[in-house]
C-alpha cells in the first residue's frame, strides 16, 4: 500500500495549521461572535421597523429577519471573496 505523498503525516505544516484553525474557530465560538452578530441584526431590524411604523405578525417577522440575515451573511462572505487578502478559501 503506497501512503499519500500528500498527507498530513508528511507535512506538518498542514497539520499545524489544521490545529491552528481549530484552536481560532474555538475561540471564536468561545466569544459567541455569531450570537453577537445575530443580536446586532435583529435589534437594527427592529429599531427600522419601529423607525418606519411598520406592525408584522410574529410569522412575518421571523420570516423577514431570516431573510435579512440570510442576506448579510452572504454579503459578509462577498466581501471574504473580494478581498485581496484571501487567494484561497480554506474550509
Amino acid at each position: 500500500m503506497m501512503k499519500n505523498p500528500f498527507g498530513p503525516q508528511d507535512d506538518p505544516g498542514l497539520y499545524a495549521y489544521a490545529n491552528l484553525k481549530k484552536r481560532m474557530l474555538k475561540n471564536v465560538q468561545d466569544a459567541r461572535v455569531s450570537d453577537q452578530i445575530f443580536s446586532v441584526v435583529q435589534k437594527t431590524f427592529e429599531k427600522a421597523l419601529i423607525g418606519e411604523n411598520i406592525v408584522l405578525s410574529a410569522p412575518e417577522k421571523q420570516r423577514m429577519l431570516a431573510q435579512i440575515m440570510k442576506q448579510v451573511l452572504s454579503d459578509m462572505l462577498a466581501k471574504m471573496d473580494d478581498s485581496p487578502t484571501s487567494t484561497a478559501r480554506q474550509s
